[in-house]
């Protein structure tokens, strides 16, 4: 890091405000490109810990770009080859994506799993896994059918990070009620999750409000952490009450 850097020290006021980040467990690593591009790497210790990092990082006045080197600490440690199962696994029981392709990469050659043809086909993915980062290509129909199997990578076991380039086809506009729908379907999925209806969810400008009622903290935490692993949700806002 370039020290005495004021666009460095402006971050770092910033991350040390922000209640998701915890810079003393989880220290990141800043650095400056003769462009004022920032360069951010290291481990924090969730989703949403990662993306209020970046955004933090990227809409500080001056910083002309982002690097993303950042990864999520796995709560377990699994090898490349397990998170990969783990996800096929998930993958291939959701319902929403029975009409996808699937197909995975081992020893550097794409294997179909799952195939879906003709006009009812819902998508094609392609997953890969290398030192625990989960790379999602290929295409869906939905943007909703994009997030839903971003949101399973994450859920695996050992995951690091998700670098989801999945196309939707045809395109399709992207929006707050779109980001709102994808939450309710993954949270009616989350098997942490067993009372879904009792959840209302607001999303605006990419900012999801949660509220409602659930019955211990863990399933409020849980339901918070789905939100964040959501393609482009930059905030979340838990006003989940717990009570029985």
């Amino acid at each position: 890091m370039k020290n005495g850097s004021p666009i460095l020290k402006t971050v770092w006021a910033a991350l040390e405000r922000e209640p998701h980040i915890n810079l003393h467990r989880w220290p990141v690593q800043l650095d400056l490109t003769g462009d004022n591009a920032l360069v951010v790497e290291g481990e924090v210790g969730s989703v949403a810990a990662k993306k209020r990092v970046l955004e933090i990082a990227g809409t500080t006045p001056e910083v002309r770009g982002v690097v993303d080197r950042l990864h999520v600490a796995p709560s377990e440690h699994k090898g490349d080859g397990e998170i990969l199962d783990g996800l096929k696994a998930l993958l291939l029981d959701a319902r929403e994506l029975k009409n996808c392709t699937l197909r995975v990469m081992k020893k550097g050659q794409a294997i179909t799993v799952q195939e879906a043809g003709g006009e009812d086909a819902s998508g094609d993915i392609l997953v890969a896994v290398k030192d625990g980062v989960v790379t999602l290509d290929g295409w869906a129909i939905s943007l909703s059918h994009k997030r839903l199997a971003g949101v399973l990578a994450w859920w695996v076991p050992g995951c690091r990070d998700v670098v989801d380039g999945m196309e939707v086809a045809p395109p399709e506009q992207d929006n707050d009620d779109e980001v709102s729908d994808a939450l309710s379907l993954v949270l009616e999925m989350d098997p942490m999750i067993p009372h879904p209806e009792q959840i209302r969810i607001h999303t605006d400008n990419y900012v999801v409000t949660l509220e409602g009622l659930v019955a211990t903290q863990t399933e409020k935490d849980r339901a918070e952490q789905d939100a964040w692993c959501l393609f482009a949700v930059d905030k979340v806002i838990n006003n989940l009450a717990v009570g029985r």
